[in-house]
């Protein structure tokens, strides 16, 4: 097996090729537990932020013609390196099919389309950005799976919360229909309440509390219509935080109760699933492992959620 850092990778036929010049690049590109293969990953995080900096400074439009060429033939370079380093994550891996339709596969892929696809509607040049997704991967590098790990619980959080927040949505697509055309009834339909779509508008950013200030009331019966909605926003974002917290507390409470960690000094089984050290003695715990389905040996909970020491 391969060691990255603290975190062991198993085994796998269909991932690792046989020993040759491709394991050898196996080990550089996709492994971070040699210092080539870290510097591989820091240089890959800093090319990266480079290469998004140029695409946010090539929409400024007080830049030189000379610049902006200039700024091209940089990013051009850098996409030929990850086009690239795509090629060979393929080439170095036996069951091929794997890493391309993994969520890590599909996010190399999008991190180079946008160049190509530019070179025809260049507009989609700047879907670029894409590629700070691949700075997920600063987790891997830098043993930082625990912040995954609490990540993992605001998902689930989130799922489990997903038929209250489907109905509380619907709830407020109703509300501002009707609010909506309230105020088209208030205002008399003048002005920039004009139709009831620029009234459900002006309701939709009034009750998230966004306030453009693009529509605003002339009335004093629309201005203390407003006020009501603006009111009923703030209770609003108050009812979505409690549903998705309370869901996050109790997923968190059914982890720690199912999963202890036992002490091997002085035997206390009360340590929390995530706990580094014993409560009682302060001894170090061996790492609770952590359970995520994967469809695959380059899924995404696989590749982030590995089997801790």
């Amino acid at each position: 097996m391969y060691l990255m850092g603290h975190i062991r990778i198993k085994s796998d036929h269909n991932l690792i090729p046989q020993p040759g010049w491709r394991q050898k690049v196996f080990r550089v590109i996709y492994l971070s537990n040699t210092n080539a293969g870290k510097l591989f990953d820091i240089i890959l995080l800093g090319v990266i932020l480079l290469s998004t900096m140029i695409v946010l400074m090539e929409s400024m439009p007080s830049l030189s013609l000379r610049t902006i060429h200039a700024m091209r033939d940089i990013e051009f370079v850098i996409t030929m390196l990850f086009t690239l380093e795509y090629i060979l994550r393929i080439v170095c891996v036996k069951n091929k099919k794997d890493y391309i339709f993994s969520f890590n596969g599909v996010i190399d892929f999008l991190a180079i389309f946008p160049f190509y696809l530019g070179l025809f509607f260049p507009i989609t040049h700047y879907f670029i950005v894409i590629r700070l997704l691949r700075l997920l991967r600063v987790f891997r590098i830098f043993n930082l799976l625990d912040y995954l790990s609490d990540g993992r619980y605001i998902v689930q959080a989130l799922k489990s919360s997903s038929r209250k927040i489907y109905i509380f949505l619907l709830f407020i697509f109703i509300f501002i229909t009707i609010m909506g055309a309230i105020m088209y009834i208030v205002e008399g339909g003048e002005g920039d309440f004009n139709s009831i779509p620029n009234c459900i508008y002006w309701a939709a950013v009034t009750v998230t509390t966004v306030g453009y200030g693009d529509i605003t009331p002339q009335t004093p019966l629309g201005k203390f219509l407003s006020l009501i909605v603006m009111i009923c926003g703030y209770s609003i974002l108050a009812v979505t935080t409690i549903i998705v917290t309370l869901d996050f507390q109790q997923f968190r409470k059914q982890q720690t109760k199912v999963k202890k960690q036992t002490c091997v000094r002085c035997g206390n089984v009360e340590n929390d699933s995530d706990a580094r050290f014993c409560k009682k003695c302060g001894k170090r715990l061996p790492q609770a492992k952590i359970e995520t389905k994967s469809t695959g040996p380059f899924s995404f909970s696989k590749w982030f959620f590995k089997e801790r020491e």
